[in-house]
Order: structure tokens, then C-alpha cells, then sequence
């Protein structure tokens, strides 16, 4: 066992946060043996690794309030090693069994990769950690901005309209259809603004700007509980509310890339 290796602290998938409020972190003697070690990379010259939990993630993020709460508490580089090695442990959680076969896979490439080993009687294949593409996208109308809002949602929460990216869509087309089949909203002119890896389980949030023709929403309320157009004034209100937001809105939390792209927008037309 190498002394110097360090091992990030989980309490499966949630983060273990020290004293000054960064992630903890402990020695190889502090995992299970028969733990599955994944390689996270090196720190002031110490390799560091993440153990597999028996069972992966159990429920939307939303439903994980114990994470939210870790979260908010993380510097941005923490924020990216956790989400790296909580996407990277979930995924070998959850793909124990080949698809392909059924059988048992194995561990290999520090945690980059898993194989179906032909010599205890699989098929030989290889499989790797996936990334999921989403669009989330501000959408804008006569200097106003759409927000939705989901059931499962804490109460004056609104944030960017987002969905998987379908087999065989461009990123602008699936803006558009997410958009109209969320809110009936036709819109154009999609651009790009800015990506941001999401954890949960694995996702590539893929943030975009579009504009609407018109604001005649028809909410599909299989998908929003609510959503509505927010000028900039309400929207400056809840952002130097806080946390807690103001009477009526919640502006995104920080570490979404929805709290970013409000805010891009907000800086673009000062």
C-alpha cells in the first residue's frame, strides 16, 4: 500500500467535508479491501483515489438534499473533484454486468474503463464511463427572460428549461424542440454560452441563449409545474436577495449552470 495515496471520504456518494469546509480526505487504510479503487489523478505530488460504493445513486438530485447542502459549502476546485469522481464511482456502481453478456466485469485502466473478461467466461468486451449531452437554455422575449419550475422543486425555485439531447438532433434542434414541448414556445437564433459537467448521474450540461417570436406559453405540466417570463428588475431582486431569494423567486443556486447563465445575461445587457 503506498503511504502517500489519499483517498476522497464518502459516505457513498455524498462528500465527507472537514473542519474549514473542503472535501476530507483519508489514506487507503480507510477503505473496505475489497473496495474497487478508481484513480482520480495527483495532488501535491500524491496520487489520490475514490472507492466504489456498493450500490449507486438512488434518485434524481433533487431528492439528495445532504448533497445540495455539501455543495454549497465546496470551493470550485472541489466542486470539479468531487463531481469528476462522483460521476466516475457511480458509473462502476452501477455497470457491474456487461450488456452485452450478462457476466461479471472487472475493474481496469485505474478506473477508466471496465472489462468483460473472456477468461472467467465473458465476451471480451470493453466498456467505458458515458457522459450524457443536455441542453439548458435562456430563452428571451422583449427583455425578459423564461423560467421553469418542476414539482420536486423547494418552494420560488425557477430555473432554465433543459433536456437530453435525442439520437440524431444537432444541440440548436434540441433546444428548440425542448422548449416548445415544455412551454410551446417557438424560438430562434440558438447560441452557444458555456458547458458545465453535471454529476448527476453524468451529464454534459450544454448552455444555451435563444430568442422567442412570442411569449404565449402552453405548459406542459407533465414536465413544469410552472414557468413564467421574469424582467431584469425581478431578476437582479432575487439574485441580491441571496440564498433565500425574495418573495417570490429563488435565483438559481451557484453551482447550476443555470445560476450562470442568468447571470450572463444579466451582464450582457448592462
Amino acid at each position: 500500500m503506498n503511504w502517500r495515496a489519499r483517498l476522497l471520504k464518502l459516505d457513498g456518494l455524498t462528500p465527507e467535508i472537514d473542519d474549514l469546509g473542503a472535501l476530507a480526505w483519508g489514506t487507503l487504510a480507510d477503505c473496505d479491501p475489497d473496495a474497487e479503487l478508481v484513480f482520480l489523478g495527483t495532488m501535491e505530488g500524491k496520487p489520490c483515489f475514490a472507492a466504489v460504493p456498493p450500490e449507486g445513486a438512488d434518485g434524481p438530485a433533487y431528492a439528495q438534499p445532504q448533497i445540495w447542502s455539501a455543495m454549497n459549502l465546496l470551493s470550485d476546485k472541489d466542486l470539479a473533484t468531487y463531481g469528476g469522481a462522483r460521476s466516475l464511482v457511480d458509473w462502476h456502481a452501477r455497470h457491474r454486468f456487461c450488456a452485452r453478456c450478462g457476466s461479471a466485469t472487472e475493474i481496469a485502466k485505474g478506473g477508466w474503463q471496465r472489462n468483460c473478461p473472456e477468461e472467467k467466461g465473458g465476451c471480451g468486451a470493453q466498456h467505458f464511463p458515458r457522459t450524457d449531452p443536455v441542453t439548458i437554455m435562456v430563452v428571451e422575449h422583449d427583455g425578459r427572460l423564461l423560467l421553469g419550475r418542476q414539482p420536486n422543486f423547494p418552494p420560488r425555485v425557477f430555473s432554465a428549461l433543459a433536456g437530453f439531447v435525442e439520437p440524431g438532433e444537432s444541440v440548436e434542434e434540441a433546444v428548440a424542440r425542448e422548449v416548445k414541448e415544455e412551454a410551446g414556445i417557438a424560438v430562434r437564433d440558438v447560441r452557444y454560452v458555456s458547458s458545465q459537467p453535471w454529476p448527476f448521474p453524468s451529464q454534459l450540461m450544454i448552455g444555451c441563449h435563444a430568442i422567442a417570436d412570442d411569449d404565449a406559453l402552453t405548459i406542459d405540466k407533465t414536465e413544469l409545474e410552472d414557468a413564467g417570463w421574469f424582467t431584469r428588475a425581478e431578476l437582479e431582486d432575487a439574485r441580491a436577495a441571496g440564498a433565500d431569494g425574495n418573495d417570490t423567486l429563488v435565483f438559481p443556486r451557484r453551482v447550476a449552470i443555470a445560476h450562470h447563465l442568468v447571470t450572463w445575461w444579466l451582464e450582457q445587457k448592462t
